[in-house]
């Protein structure tokens, strides 16, 4: 792997924090990858090879860091920010995959000129269930990887470069926009599954416990589309606080269509929702 980025400092090794220190051994990173998180998740990580040195102490784990990646929560980024400012090296390239970007880059063109630099990352790579022992090397490959610099300007700078070409190294595809733009895409694309699986899961857990819905007579179907269901609240609470307008108007928007297709369950004009909803699976399908 070739990369300038000769220290790298993961701040949170969880799910995605985990993935990041786990791909960078698989690809041969040759430099120091430290990680950064509680006493027993260091000592998982430091057995399993996944980092070279474990820090506790985020202001210590940054100070001789080329590369720093927040990998924790959102609420916990927002936090980390204004502590990294005066603790990480002026050469040094911060970045963050946190789920909502809008209010993570605000903070942080306050906090950052470009001494050190900071970059919005989000990688669409994750999964229902986290922490370090869901982790994966192979996380990245063939998954976006958004990147929301807090000026067009800094596209050019050697470190989002080098940053970019190392997610490449990952199999990721970088894709830049602005963050606004970012959470408004997702919160149809990621949010709002993620909130129509839980209240699937939770509609259904109500009738079977007031009624006889027997689980049993679940099938992969409900399976499927209940996944998401999965995920701890402790995750979604920040994204939640950090996207709500946009949130609010995916889920207004999911209701409308559900009203429009409960008036129309017997008659044709539910077939265009059928045939809508499969050509866009065929697009996904053709993108994937």
């Amino acid at each position: 792997m070739e990369t300038a980025f000769r220290h790298i400092t993961i701040v949170g090794l969880g799910l995605i924090g985990g993935s990041w220190a786990l791909a960078l051994k698989r690809r041969g990173f040759g430099g120091t990858v430290v990680g950064c998180d509680r006493p027993e998740v260091l000592r998982q990580a430091l057995g399993g090879g996944a980092i070279d040195f474990g820090e506790p102490d985020a202001a210590r784990a940054v100070a001789e860091a080329d590369l720093v990646i927040l990998a924790a929560h959102v609420g916990a980024i927002l936090d980390l920010l204004p502590l990294l400012k005066n603790r990480a090296p002026e050469r040094a390239l911060i970045t963050d995959v946190g789920s909502t970007k809008r209010v993570i880059c605000e903070t942080a063109r306050q906090i950052f000129d470009r001494t050190p630099l900071f970059l919005g990352g989000h990688p669409l790579a994750g999964k229902e269930r986290v922490g370090l022992a869901h982790a994966e090397a192979a996380l990245f490959e063939n998954a976006g990887y958004v990147l929301t610099p807090l000026s067009p300007d800094d596209l050019g700078d050697r470190r989002v470069r080098e940053f970019s070409r190392l997610i490449e190294s990952l199999g990721g595809r970088p894709f830049v926009t602005d963050a606004a733009a970012h959470d408004r895409a997702v919160a149809f694309l990621s949010h709002l599954p993620q909130l129509a699986s839980t209240a699937l899961a939770s509609v259904v857990a109500e009738r079977a416990a007031e009624d006889f819905v027997p689980l049993e007579l679940a099938a992969s179907g409900f399976r499927d589309a209940t996944r998401l269901a999965e995920s701890p609240y402790g995750l979604w609470r920040d994204i939640c606080l950090t996207n709500t307008e946009n949130i609010q108007t995916a889920l207004e928007s999911l209701i409308q269509k559900l009203e429009a297709m409960k008036l129309h369950l017997s008659d044709r004009e539910l077939e265009r929702e059928f045939e809508q909803a499969r050509r866009l699976r065929d697009q996904l399908r053709g993108k994937s």
